[in-house]
């Protein structure tokens, strides 16, 4: 009792960020144990604990990288096992834990509202309960119509009903996860033509890339009536994050058309270029799904799609890299300084100067995480460095997709890809926060300022 008196105290020591850091260490191990159980795999496989670890990491950060082969490996019920650790990264650790423990009945303390609001990266406590019952409620009903549709329309490809409806839930989950993964060997290559498939995972992968906040104002608005409507007015962090969003599979689409266009989309016609290009554009917001083999297209494009990767989805959401925002934020602060401005203004609404100063941190740090990892795994590996640098952003950017090398890493070069997809998932911000001080004295004396020569 006096041991578990001692631990208690230590936890409640510890921030938000650094407790959040131990959960999701703990839902790596949880998740580990779970894929590690014999049941979780098909009669006569047999998978190295790295590989499995791997895979519990690439699955709580919502990565999709894989080792093995998903279909080929797991049984029925390592299957539905990689569906719970989907969404325990999907959502959140927090979110699936108020959910449960609102069932049970469980009074939401303040520090338990304090970890909600440091999983959700929000900066206030209140309505954070509010936010994960709607998230929890719009994400399963948007679920449970998808897995219908899919299992239903699939029911022709397969033997039987239970494999369409078994691979209509298991897509639907990967996809509204931002996870990548799926029980085929090829992705989504054998839906290539299948354009009724590929629109249903896309609208999933947008749904669990915008944002849940945005999904949440979306629906209020819905639901208002015409002279509410009228009056509501979005929020600053839904204009910038739809705009950007939006804005960046639009240019993605267009740029990686235009850089294979006389190349993989040769002979194809405009719908079929249309769809591979859209399809791919949509999945490097952090999805990892693909249509296409990705290393048929060009080194141009390779490099294109690493940095739509490194962007990643937008915060709150199953998606990982530096987020939607963060590049808009410095993307317009650069335009405001070069213009002479010093206030960083959007729809008439003034930028708080510690989000500015966290987009720019986050910018700068997850340059050189990039950057360091990219040295290492070429001074380890005897692969091409453009390859080892669309292996390093997809799995910063919690995205899966891959050119193959993935399963010939050394073990080594496997940890740091694990590193980087759970520094993706939990967020920059939350990992610099575990290494935070508490305030001091020191830190509200202030210093005589001097200039320093810059550029």
């Amino acid at each position: 009792m006096a041991d578990e008196q001692k631990v208690l105290k230590k936890l409640h020591k510890l921030s938000p960020a650094q407790l959040l850091l131990i959960f999701y260490g703990l839902a790596i191990i949880f998740s580990t144990i779970l894929l590690s159980l014999p049941v979780a795999y098909k009669e006569g496989v047999h998978i190295p604990f790295i590989d499995i670890l791997f895979t519990a990491v690439s699955a709580v950060s919502v990565t999709g990288l894989s080792t093995i082969s998903v279909g080929d490996s797991f049984s029925t019920t390592g299957i539905i096992f990689l569906a719970i650790i989907l969404h325990l990264g999907a959502v959140g650790i927090m979110t699936v834990s108020t959910f449960l423990w609102l069932i049970i009945g469980k009074k939401i303390g303040l520090s338990e509202r304090r970890l909600i609001m440091q999983d959700q990266n929000q900066t206030t406590f209140g309505g954070m309960v509010h936010l994960i019952k709607q998230i929890i409620l719009i994400v399963l009903v948007i679920e449970a119509i998808f897995v219908f549709l899919l299992g239903t329309y699939y029911i022709p490809h397969f033997s039987n009903v239970k494999d369409a409806y078994l691979n209509g839930f298991f897509s639907t989950i990967s996809a509204i996860s931002n996870a990548g993964f799926t029980l085929t060997n090829d992705s989504l290559v054998p839906y290539a033509n299948d354009y009724f498939v590929q629109s249903a995972i896309m609208f999933l992968i947008i749904f669990g890339a915008i944002g849940f906040p945005v999904l949440v104002e979306v629906k209020q608005y819905i639901f208002l009536h015409k002279r509410e409507k009228r009056q509501f007015r979005f929020t600053l962090f839904t204009k910038v994050t739809s705009i950007t969003f939006f804005s960046l599979i639009i240019i993605g689409t267009i740029f990686i058309y235009i850089f294979d266009r006389t190349n993989f989309f040769q002979g194809k016609s405009w719908h079929e270029s249309l769809f591979y290009a859209l399809f791919q554009s949509v999945t490097t917001r952090s999805s990892g799904l693909s249509t296409m083999d990705v290393s048929m297209l060009s080194e141009t494009n390779h490099l294109f799609m690493s940095f739509l990767m490194f962007i990643g989805a937008s915060p709150s959401s199953a998606g990982g890299g530096i987020r939607t925002t963060t590049f808009a934020l410095v993307v317009i602060f650069l335009i405001t300084f070069i213009r002479g401005g010093k206030n960083l203004k959007l729809f008439n609404r003034e930028v708080y100067e510690e989000d500015l100063q966290k987009a720019v941190t986050v910018m700068i740090v997850a340059i050189m995480m990039v950057f360091v990892s990219l040295m290492i795994l070429s001074l380890i590996e005897d692969v091409s460095v453009l390859s080892l640098f669309f292996e390093v952003t997809s799995a910063f950017g919690t995205v899966g997709l891959s050119l193959g090398i993935t399963e010939e890493l050394s073990t080594v070069s496997k940890c740091i890809l694990m590193i980087l997809m759970f520094i993706g998932r939990v967020g920059i911000i939350t990992f610099l926060l575990t290494f935070r001080k508490l305030a001091t004295n020191e830190q509200f004396i202030h210093y005589p300022k001097e200039r320093i020569l810059v550029g």
